[in-house]
């Protein structure tokens, strides 16, 4: 079959979810409490941005958890990375921590471009291990970037699925990762379901980013097994909503 079909495939078992779960939610509106399954994969999607020729939303970003052996992180601990800190947090609320979540430092980089803020943060993306200052005052100098990013963040509609096979490279979270990430990107090959130029990623500074559409950098320019379909499937058929 063709990239077309297979990402219509797809975008079907995506439409099929949303029923399952009872529709794409936000950061904003979850917490743990809810029954997450204990490990999974995510797709956020781009609000306002459609595939070319349906109304289906697009997806922006692919992402899954514990593919290290003896992980233990959580389906729900790694969106919470993404989300952020709460309004309980007595120092920085409603802030985060990008060098815990490669999404939240991606789409600060970005933010940064944008609006020509590099200058403001010149530790941002950088590992603490090469930070000169302080610990705390970098923090506190990045707040307002880091809360900036969790608005973003917290109002992208995002699915998720049921996979709980062991932590692994192996593992069939990380075979769907990978190859979803594959399937959808643009990069280096003719583009499917073009990025709108108001898409905040085209402000990346990754080359991957900008070129794949998805706030991914890893797997963009690689092929993809359509296998992966046949186990995202099989997935989608076994996922309840939360």
């Amino acid at each position: 079959m063709s990239r077309a079909a297979d990402l219509d495939r797809f975008y079907d078992l995506l439409a099929d979810l949303s029923d399952r779960v009872g529709g794409a939610r936000r950061l904003k509106d979850c917490t743990g409490y809810m029954d997450w399954p204990d490990r999974g994969v995510y797709v956020f999607l781009a609000p306002g941005e459609t595939r070319a020729d349906s109304n289906e939303p697009r997806v922006t970003r692919v992402g899954t958890h514990a593919v290290s052996a003896g992980s233990g992180t959580s389906l729900w601990d790694r969106l919470k990375q993404h989300y952020g800190t709460g309004d309980g947090s007595s120092d920085h609320p409603h802030g985060g921590n990008h060098r815990g979540s490669v999404y939240r430092l991606r789409v600060g980089e970005a933010l940064a471009e944008r609006y020509d803020l590099r200058g403001e943060y010149p530790d941002w993306g950088t590992r603490w291990s090469g930070v000169e200052r302080e610990r705390d005052a970098v923090r506190d100098g990045e707040y307002p970037l880091e809360r900036r990013v969790s608005t973003y963040l917290r109002d992208q509609p995002f699915l998720w699925v049921g996979i709980d096979d062991e932590p692994g490279p192996d593992s069939d979270r990380a075979f769907v990762e990978r190859n979803a990430i594959a399937l959808l990107s643009n990069r280096d090959r003719p583009a499917v379901d073009p990025r709108r130029d108001v898409w905040l990623g085209r402000d990346s500074r990754s080359p991957a980013i900008r070129a794949s559409g998805l706030w991914n950098v890893d797997h963009t320019d690689e092929s993809y097994d359509p296998a992966f379909l046949d186990t995202l499937a099989e997935a989608v058929a076994r996922t309840d909503g939360v």
